[in-house]
């Protein structure tokens, strides 16, 4: 198997599996779009390694693989054949990476595999940081970004985290997960409020990372309709019509924006 086909691989496991990222992805620059396939696909595999059993001994020896394998990586070792891992190599290489960012993912995901809640507002911010932040920061890196801006990737991350999050709540609790550390109507909102608050301080220093941080194009829009409205997250109407959403993408194109 070649590089180009396991991009196609990889794209195609976007394509069924995170749909939103997907259109994103393609609207991006031509020379862009491998390597933020790649880079979701990677996530795509490692988020739903804990759902796929019920067996908490499974889903840990699933993530201990993927840290296995981004082991072996940085180690020069023999790399796995697979239609992720393969490509994911190279693109390290190619981009020089950081594995304490693929580590502190991968090890944060360990969390899924629990329904305890999280203990305390810090250990929460700290899993979606080290979840959605450190995706972010890799995204743009792999498309350009300098390393100075890899904490305001992180912030913005953490913001489209937390809109994602409120997304998938009646999912997660339909299976018994509660997330959030205050679920009451001010608490989800101020924290609407500080995740956008995030997402709209930061700065970059070039627009190297704008195909990557249009990625997360829906996510302002969430965290103002919940800051405003709380209930909407229980209530499960926080995403605009498959229409909207490809009019707001077209729109963040036209003004090469993010």
């Amino acid at each position: 198997m070649n590089f180009e086909e396991d991009i196609g691989n990889c794209a195609d496991l976007v394509r069924r599996g995170d749909h939103d990222r997907f259109l994103a992805i393609m609207s991006a620059p031509v020379k862009e779009r491998g390597a933020l396939f790649v880079i979701f696909a990677f996530n795509l595999e490692v988020v739903r390694a804990p759902w796929v059993t019920k067996e908490p001994m499974i889903s840990e020896m699933r993530l201990q693989w993927w840290i296995d394998s981004i082991d072996e990586i940085f180690e020069g070792n023999t790399i796995r054949k697979h239609e992720v891992i393969t490509p994911l190599a190279k693109l390290i290489k190619q981009k020089n990476l950081p594995k304490q960012l693929f580590i502190e993912l991968i090890n944060a995901r360990r969390w899924d595999i629990y329904k305890k809640p999280h203990d305390h507002a810090y250990a929460f911010d700290d899993y979606i940081m080290a979840t959605s932040g450190n995706l972010m920061a890799l995204a743009c890196l792999a498309v350009g970004m300098p390393f100075s801006d890899i904490n305001s990737a992180k912030e913005y991350g953490y913001g489209d985290g937390i809109a994602r999050l409120f997304v998938a709540i009646p999912i997660l609790e339909e299976n018994n997960r509660y997330p959030l550390v205050n679920g009451t109507e001010n608490a989800v909102s101020l924290l609407a409020n500080t995740a956008l608050n995030k997402m709209n301080s930061v700065v970059f220093s070039d627009k190297s990372a704008i195909p990557a941080l249009r990625l997360a194009w829906l996510s302002k829009g969430i965290l103002i309709k919940v800051q405003k409205n709380p209930k909407s997250v229980i209530l499960g109407i926080l995403y605009p019509s498959e229409f909207i959403k490809k009019l707001l993408l077209f729109s963040k194109v036209i003004k090469r924006t993010f």
